[in-house]
């Protein structure tokens, strides 16, 4: 007999819909999988099996024949389980049921019949909301994932038994179901804030502005003047994820497997930091089969750079497009993916290669120079703030007086965001100052005569390269929006390409 049961993979961040055909036949016992399985799915008669006679099942006898469809796509992992064992019931006439073309099924099977997690569970489900389906039957610490797809019955089960007994109707389960008010309403409670720093109030300054615009910050200082400290703050001062963006970040830690079990969604903008000996696919992605790396892992968020030069010149080279468009495409003989990679780049560095500032520096003029060499003209060019870290005075460290917190700081960066929206409503599709097209920056980025004035004379004097003109518009915008303004003033242009000198002072 011939069972068709409904299933989904993933593909990068993309699902597709797969078809699992079970049928059972005269011959030798034997279970064959074809379409393209992995060695994960290859094994999953083993598991298989092994669930079926521990559910009380009986295995069924002669060739058992499971393809999965297509069969040109490789398909990974072992959520095909459940489909499989479900099917072999199905072909066996160990269970009849009528609603194999209505859900999707996923989900990876313990030996003793339990149903444990698998990744890419928001992704299956947005597909299966694609192609018309009633509704998903996933493992039960996979369900609140599944939920927040709206219009989808998602079931959520613990067992094959379980799920046998639904399909047939034996046992109804009702649907999981999340209040997406609930989620996002959660309060927030940091366990750091901008109050703990002491001074630098003119970095704090800066990162605010960063945060207003979504634009991407050096910071350069000496050793122990908190670079690192104000790094790890930034996320707290920025504005919420809308569930557009939830969502979006979301699939792609669900496909890597980073979700908590039973979290639903990604509610607060992610902040990675990786070490400076990742390599260009852990930082990118790759490896044999595509997969997200940590520049989209850091999508919607922060991903924060230590010590820049001691990354591999490869490595940051590789992140100047991904930069600028806000997606990367990963290449490989399995096939070719792109993943979304729209992320602040907050990267820190010592001036010298002993940490301290050019004049003050014992190192040799050819030391440092092949040290600040380490990172490109092409990448600072892409970094919109470059801002110096001075060492706090004591006076400032001994002071009891704490600074101002992340709650109030968040309140301006969010104002300023959305007037940015309001701007852009119907006239562009920018997220935000930093992401705007040159189409954009004429229509939004105009300047007076003084203001222009003062930008050329920095241009000149500065050496500035067009993409770093492109920048300064784009923080001037910012620093106009945080101050309420409608127009972009001489004042605004000042300080924004105060942020573009001081690489020129250490490179120059």
């Amino acid at each position: 007999m011939l069972a068709r049961v409904c299933s989904g993979a993933v593909n990068g961040i993309q699902a597709f819909p797969v078809e699992a055909e079970v049928d059972c036949g005269w011959g030798q016992t034997v279970i064959v999988i074809v379409g393209l399985p992995d060695a994960a799915v290859k094994e999953s008669k083993d598991r298989v099996t092994t669930a079926l006679n521990n559910s009380g099942f009986k295995m069924p006898m002669g060739r058992t024949t499971i393809n999965l469809a297509p069969a040109d796509v490789r398909k990974e992992g072992p959520s095909f389980d459940l489909p499989i064992a479900l099917g072999m019931l199905a072909a066996s006439e160990q269970m009849v049921t009528d609603q194999f073309d209505n859900f999707v099924i996923v989900g990876e099977l313990a030996l003793n019949g339990a149903i444990r997690p698998v990744k890419g569970c928001l992704s299956i489900a947005l597909q299966a909301r694609a192609d018309g389906k009633t509704g998903v039957v996933v493992p039960a610490e996979n369900a609140a994932e599944a939920a927040v797809v709206q219009g989808l019955q998602v079931i959520p089960v613990n067992n094959l038994r379980e799920a046998a007994a639904f399909l047939e109707g034996e046992v109804r389960i009702p649907p999981f179901r999340v209040d997406l008010a609930t989620i996002f309403d959660q309060p927030w409670d940091e366990e750091v804030d901008f109050a703990d720093v002491k001074g630098q109030e003119s970095v704090k300054r800066a990162l605010e502005i960063a945060a207003a615009g979504g634009h991407n910050v050096l910071l350069i200082g000496p050793p122990g003047t908190g670079k690192s400290m104000l790094a790890k703050r930034l996320p707290t001062i920025l504005p919420p994820l809308t569930l557009e963006e939830a969502l979006e970040t979301t699939r792609v830690h669900s496909v890597v497997g980073l979700l908590k079990p039973g979290q639903a969604l990604v509610t607060r903008r992610p902040f990675r930091a990786p070490h400076h000996t990742a390599s260009d696919a852990g930082l990118l992605g790759g490896n044999a089969n595509p997969a997200p790396g940590e520049i989209s892992l850091a999508h919607h968020g922060v991903l924060f750079l230590d010590e820049l030069p001691e990354f591999k010149r490869s490595v940051l080279e590789t992140m100047r497009q991904p930069l600028e468009e806000g997606t990367v495409t990963i290449s490989r003989a399995a096939g070719t993916m792109t993943f979304p990679s729209e992320f602040m780049l907050l990267a820190a560095m010592n001036p010298t290669p002993d940490g301290k500032m050019p004049g003050e520096s014992k190192c040799s003029p050819r030391e440092i120079q092949n040290y600040l060499g380490r990172v490109s003209g092409p990448l600072l060019d892409r970094i919109d703030l470059h801002i110096e870290v001075p060492a706090v005075p004591f006076k400032a460290i001994a002071s009891a007086r704490a600074g101002e917190s992340s709650a109030a700081i968040r309140e301006r960066v969010v104002a300023a965001r959305q007037r940015q929206q309001a701007r852009f409503k119907g006239h562009s599709r920018a997220t935000c100052n930093a992401r705007m097209s040159n189409r954009d920056l004429k229509s939004f980025c105009q300047l007076d005569i003084q203001a222009m004035e003062l930008l050329k004379i920095a241009m000149s004097d500065l050496g500035l390269s067009a993409r770093a003109y492109d920048r300064i518009l784009k923080v001037a915008r910012t620093i106009a929006d945080l101050a309420g303004a409608r127009d972009i003033s001489a004042e605004h242009v000042g300080e924004a390409v105060q942020y573009r000198s001081l690489d020129r002072q250490i490179w120059g």
